[in-house]
């Protein structure tokens, strides 16, 4: 698949803020333990198989679906700063190939804003992912974050 140009074509963003210190959430999205409570839909629990959090570092989580299934999560970091951003390539199996995860970590009073960023190797494919269902899968994963957060 050809990458296109026309980045912000390519991209979808959700902005979230959190009632927790940006030590904390960036913990959350770091801490493989802290991952497996809240990544993905609260009915599938998340196996943590690998998740070494570096540059150049390989992550894969999986869920069993109700069919029996396994969805496969997994990437690569592309690049790590400490309480700023994550980006991470990312596949989603079998729904999501072969885009890019960046999180970017805002400290703001009271608590911590998130602007969360997928990019897709074509303006089609971001469109066609848009219509499956991003937002509200993304969505649901973010309130499980603010819920586990604010345990």
């Amino acid at each position: 698949m050809e990458i296109q140009d026309n980045t912000a074509e390519r991209t979808l963003s959700i902005s979230k803020k959190l009632k927790a210190p940006v030590e904390k959430v960036w913990e959350a999205w770091s801490n493989p333990e802290h991952i497996a409570m809240w990544w993905g839909p609260k009915e599938l629990p998340v196996k943590i198989v690998n998740h070494d959090f570096k540059i150049g570092g390989k992550w894969r989580y999986t869920m069993k679906l109700p069919d029996g299934n396994t969805f496969i999560s997994d990437g690569t970091y592309a690049d790590i700063v400490n309480y700023k951003k994550i980006s991470t390539s990312a596949d989603f199996k079998p729904l999501t190939i072969g885009v890019v995860l960046q999180i970017i970590f805002i400290e703001e009073e009271k608590g911590t804003r998130i602007d969360f960023h997928v990019l897709h190797p074509t303006i089609a494919y971001c469109k066609q992912q848009e219509g499956a269902g991003f937002y509200n899968g993304w969505n649901a994963a973010f309130e499980r974050l603010e819920h586990f957060l604010n345990k």
